[in-house]
């Protein structure tokens, strides 16, 4: 399998981090698996098999079996579904063969990383469906600390694109940087005067929008519009910068939402609120 790389992002650190947490790694009496190292003996070995208990998009393989390589670096690994595949109820994702107190020791972190980004993932693609192509989703950053390139690849393997993926690689005003500046036209200009190139200006009302492109915005966030309005909105702008309608979308009302002209609708429960996927993983003594 090739090497899982995302830009930002240590895999191995993750990994290592992780099991340590589970593991009580510093705490008095941690640092091992308690249960498996008296009930498993040292030498026995496993076979295993993950599935999908529900029909899913699949998100964060190369990770849970980096879990199980952590821990047995001789564990032969198959896996059985791609990244961003999407799978019926009860399809194969994984099997494995190794040290049973290795997989064990393993497991629950490799289930809670897949289970977690293919939630994200399947939900981000209901959405992308709903959407009937005629808007790119994006995801925000309302992510869990910690997990946000996790959680941004996840929204890519359900069809989303990523939003700015933090506080450096664009501005965005926002009502309360308005506010302090003192009006959506100063607030832009003063963001263009510091040479920033990319400036995502939210708007709350039609008479904001001529404001906010004379200063330099370089993209619109429609924030909490009606579908009339945001045509109204897409109609006034006219093609000079994109537009994005954000606040509120639901799956019910996405399809309406993405018709209405905008270029993008961004939606922050993609991260913040997807269920987790329902993946297991059944263990047999060899």
């Amino acid at each position: 399998m090739a090497q899982f790389i995302l830009p930002g992002f240590n895999l191995d650190a993750f990994v290592a981090a992780t099991l340590a947490e589970d593991l009580g790694a510093g705490l008095p009496g941690g640092g091992h698996d308690v249960t498996s190292e008296s009930v498993i003996p040292a030498d026995a070995r496993f076979s295993g098999v993950m599935d999908s208990r529900d029909a899913i998009t699949v998100a964060g393989l190369p990770i849970a079996a980096a879990f199980f390589r952590k821990r047995d670096p001789t564990i032969v690994i198959e896996v059985l579904a791609g990244e961003g595949e999407q799978v019926p109820a009860g399809t194969d994702l994984m099997r494995l063969t190794g040290n049973a107190r290795a997989m064990l020791t393993a497991e629950r972190s490799a289930l809670n990383t897949v289970q977690h980004l293919s939630g994200i993932a399947t939900m981000t693609r209901a959405y992308v469906d709903a959407m009937g192509g005629k808007a790119i989703l994006l995801d925000t950053r309302k992510t869990l600390p910690g997990l946000r390139h996790l959680e941004k690849y996840a929204t890519r393997m359900g069809g989303a694109q990523n939003h700015r993926m933090g506080l450096w690689d664009a501005a965005m005003i926002k009502d309360n940087h308005i506010a302090v500046a003192g009006g959506v036209g100063e607030a832009v200009r003063r963001a263009r005067a510091a040479g920033v190139a990319r400036i995502i200006c939210e708007v709350d009302s039609i008479a904001q929008i001529e404001p906010a492109l004379s200063a330099g915005a370089s993209h619109l966030l429609l924030d909490n519009m009606s579908v009339a309005t945001l045509r109204e909105a897409v109609a006034l702008v006219a093609g000079r910068v994109p537009c994005e309608a954000s606040g509120g979308v639901r799956l019910d009302s996405i399809g309406a939402i993405a018709a209405s002209g905008v270029d993008y609708v961004s939606v922050g429960r993609l991260t913040q609120s997807a269920p987790a996927a329902d993946i297991g993983l059944d263990f047999t003594p060899l």
